[in-house]
């Protein structure tokens, strides 16, 4: 598929994350356009989620990160939910004892005394509209009166990917959404994150599934110790001797299948 990533839906410019004298993101570059799956890997503690904290204004960094074009570095996390910046984390455990439905709907009502006043009075309306397509779009219609616990593990991450997605989405940041899922139902999970893309949603993919990562992701950002040490498609990644060494521990060692399915 062709992807044009000329005027991108996220932007960030040297963006960086200093706690205290610690940097935790050193001048990060990236971006993402509509319809592309784009993955940001790394060794466990280079700062990928540091850098989804700080897009998603969880916490402060430095640099410039732009929305489809506009800026959006000063806003708080709930306006840039709002003007279509989204996340999951890594724990994202749903309500158990609401359906899907609900836990979606949870996930759209915004803060505020009007919504407390129209909850406390029963007259607090899910955006059916809304939370349907968000589930459609993550090939779950038919589970939405269903609780979490009814469903497979496969099928509640996707309900995490859906609670992200709702509300007009442009952007979703997707933090280590495959973790604990077997070979079949992590690449059922890649089908469904490329049929969210082809809709037009840019996609930040995070995730310890290599296989799942260079399978799906158009492009691909490697972090190590804080920064962006190569970038570029699956093969060229796969085969960059800087990201094996950092995964690896050494330049001349080639990445096993069982490497690739465990490396992050």
């Amino acid at each position: 598929m062709s992807v044009d990533v000329s005027v991108p839906l996220l932007q960030t410019t040297g963006l960086s994350v200093r706690y205290g004298g610690v940097v935790a993101n050193d001048d990060i570059t990236l971006r993402v356009g509509a319809s592309e799956i784009v993955g940001l890997i790394g060794p466990n503690g280079a700062g990928k989620t540091t850098f989804v904290d700080a897009v998603t204004g969880f916490t402060r960094s430095t640099g410039g990160i732009l929305l489809d074009g506009e800026t959006v570095e000063q806003h708080p996390p709930h306006r840039r939910r709002h003007e279509g910046l989204a996340r999951t984390w890594q724990a994202g455990e749903l309500f158990s004892d609401l359906t899907v439905t609900q836990n979606l709907a949870v996930a759209v009502q915004r803060p505020g005394i009007r919504t407390l006043i129209a909850d406390t009075l029963g007259r607090s309306t899910p955006p059916h509209e809304t939370i349907a397509a968000a589930l459609t779009m993550v090939g779950l219609d038919n589970v939405a009166d269903r609780r979490p616990t009814e469903l497979s593990l496969g099928q509640q991450k996707l309900v995490g990917v859906a609670r992200a997605l709702v509300g007009g989405t442009q952007v979703v940041l997707l933090d280590e959404p495959a973790a604990g899922l077997d070979t079949h139902e992590s690449r059922h999970f890649g089908t469904e994150l490329r049929r969210i893309a082809d809709t037009g949603v840019g996609v930040l993919l995070i995730d310890h599934d290599m296989s799942l990562v260079l399978e799906v992701c158009d492009r691909l950002y490697v972090l190590d110790f804080g920064q962006m040490i190569a970038e570029g498609t699956p093969e060229e990644i796969r085969n960059d001797p800087r990201v094996i060494a950092a995964y690896l521990g050494g330049p001349d060692v080639p990445p096993t299948p069982d490497d690739e399915r465990t490396l992050s």
